[in-house]
């Protein structure tokens, strides 16, 4: 894939790691102010004066707002200067995050977590092919593995620290510190991360219909779909699964061991994408099926179970990487449009999973949840076999 530069800047021989850790930091800003309130419930909900489950839905407004506006943004400002947006989406956070922490009143709240939600839309279609366009061809898939590794960080070490800083000192001082952290990174932005003008959409067509006419992109996302929707289905719901079998006292070292094995999973991927990302991505999927397998048959078995959270975090913790990439592979010059789309269809499945996990859970009990993701699993292997020519290539990365 080629990229049109600016004329002040030639994609290094090495990669640029004070740019590349500087958008890992925003991928990791988006990802902890969207779960953040899942660990800070009972607190928010005493001073917004609502029950748990409407607080809740702060986190569920904020997947809407980045469905809702990611391929039209995305549109819109295709013609952007790439450093502008990322700047201008970063603020969107920061104003964002400090309304949270300031209202005392549930709608200003949920008003103020949509726009969060909408700057991640701006972010999200953004980030992936700016990562790309600052590594030389043969490096740009670590790159993207670089950028994306904000994502399990997030997930295993954010939350927590959130949620003990929210139990410290106040749930608002969690968001401040949300604020502070993004401040300091505009700054970062502004020094250390090149910029590069926007690529505007021409013809008459729709962008978003010629991009899906790439040979490539539509099985890419249908992968993310459907693959996003089987991991939500019970990663939504794993507490009670683990309640379920006797293990609810465990949730939190089960949680941990998948987290430190998606970070390896991460780090594998960041070393060998360039090289390998259909078979990545085949492995990706099989492991994942191994571990609901497990925790379908075997899950009477403690030990089984950690093993099969290990497998599970092997094979999802590098999937967003894959993802990302081979949108952006596939698509080319209309890469930032497939990037687009492949956010909304991931906060599409992620409200589906959550949806269709609580109807599983409550029509047929917390075992149908990883017999439903074998179930899910095997159209998604089926495509990634198929995409051979364009969409999960050998080599995607190197073209």
């Amino acid at each position: 894939m080629t990229s049109t530069l600016t004329p002040q800047h030639t994609p290094p021989r090495t990669l640029p790691l004070p740019a590349l850790l500087a958008l890992a930091t925003a991928v990791f800003i988006t990802s902890l102010t969207e779960t953040l309130p899942a660990g800070l419930l009972p607190a928010m909900s005493a001073d917004l004066h609502v029950s748990e489950s409407a607080t809740g839905q702060t986190v569920t407004v904020y997947a809407i707002g980045t469905a809702l506006t990611a391929i039209p943004l995305s549109a819109l400002t295709s013609g952007w200067r790439r450093k502008r947006l990322l700047l201008t989406a970063m603020a969107g956070f920061a104003a964002a995050n400090t309304v949270t922490a300031l209202s005392s009143d549930y709608a200003l709240t949920m008003a103020a977590r949509f726009v969060a939600g909408v700057a991640a839309g701006v972010a999200w279609a953004l980030l992936a092919g700016y990562a790309r366009r600052l590594a030389p061809a043969h490096l740009q898939g670590r790159a993207i593995a670089i950028a994306m590794a904000g994502i399990p960080l997030a997930l295993s070490l954010g939350v927590p620290a959130g949620t003990f800083l929210g139990k410290a000192v106040g749930w608002q001082t969690a968001f401040l510190a949300m604020t502070g952290l993004t401040a300091a990174l505009l700054a970062w932005i502004t020094a250390a991360v090149p910029d590069f003008p926007g690529q505007r959409q021409s013809g008459k067509n729709s962008p978003l219909l010629h991009t899906l006419r790439i040979p490539g992109v539509t099985p890419v996302l249908f992968v993310t779909l459907v693959f996003v929707l089987a991991h939500t289905i019970l990663y939504a719901y794993v507490a009670a699964f683990l309640d379920h079998i006797g293990m609810g006292d465990a949730t939190d070292l089960v949680l941990l061991t998948f987290g430190a094995a998606s970070l390896l999973s991460i780090w594998i991927v960041g070393a060998t994408i360039s090289r390998h990302l259909r078979a990545l991505t085949l492995a990706g999927t099989v492991l994942v099926g191994a571990a609901a397998a497990l925790l379908a048959v075997l899950s009477d078995s403690p030990a089984l179970v950690y093993v099969a959270a290990a497998l599970w975090g092997l094979g999802w913790g590098g999937i967003p990487t894959l993802l990302q990439t081979a949108a952006a592979d596939a698509g080319g010059e209309s890469a930032d449009a497939a990037q687009a789309m492949l956010v909304t269809l991931w906060n599409a499945a992620m409200a589906a999973g959550g949806v269709a996990g609580g109807i599983l859970l409550d029509a047929a009990g917390a075992a149908s949840l990883p017999r439903s993701v074998l179930v899910l699993l095997v159209p998604v292997l089926i495509v990634v076999l198929a995409a051979r020519t364009h969409g999960f290539r050998r080599a995607a990365s190197s073209r």
